[in-house]
């Protein structure tokens, strides 16, 4: 059985850091793809970021809103994927979601591209 568990959101100041965790078991990070969606209140479920599987390159790729202040990575001895979110900003409030999706997926920026999913966990930035 494949599960995904965030961990990692709070509440902090505008310009502050974030690292958020997904532990994965039941599958192997470095062989899927996985990503970090998002969903602020009353807002769709957006794309974050991806790291894509080792056959597919291990490629990253990132919302143009995040691109340069945020970071995926992934650790496959502690099968877990990572999002290091720097420079925050109050926008970037939302419920944060782990996923993990098809090895060589081309649908890694949509909700669709992947079949499992963690429970989310909350960031709050603050002004």
């Amino acid at each position: 059985q494949v599960q995904l568990v965030e961990s990692g959101g709070g509440l902090v100041q505008a310009g502050d850091s974030l690292r958020l965790s997904c532990a994965v078991s039941g599958r192997t990070v470095s062989n899927y793809f996985m990503g970090w969606f998002r969903q602020a209140p009353g807002k769709e479920r957006e794309f974050v970021a991806a790291i894509s599987s080792r056959i597919a390159g291990s490629s990253t790729y990132y919302a143009d809103s995040v691109k340069g202040r945020f970071t995926i990575s992934r650790d496959n001895a502690k099968s877990t994927v990572y999002l290091q979110m720097n420079s925050l900003k109050p926008e970037d409030t939302a419920i944060y979601y782990c996923a993990s999706g098809p090895p060589l997926s081309g649908r890694y920026r949509i909700g669709l591209g992947y079949d499992y999913w963690g429970q989310g966990t909350q960031v709050t930035v603050s002004s």
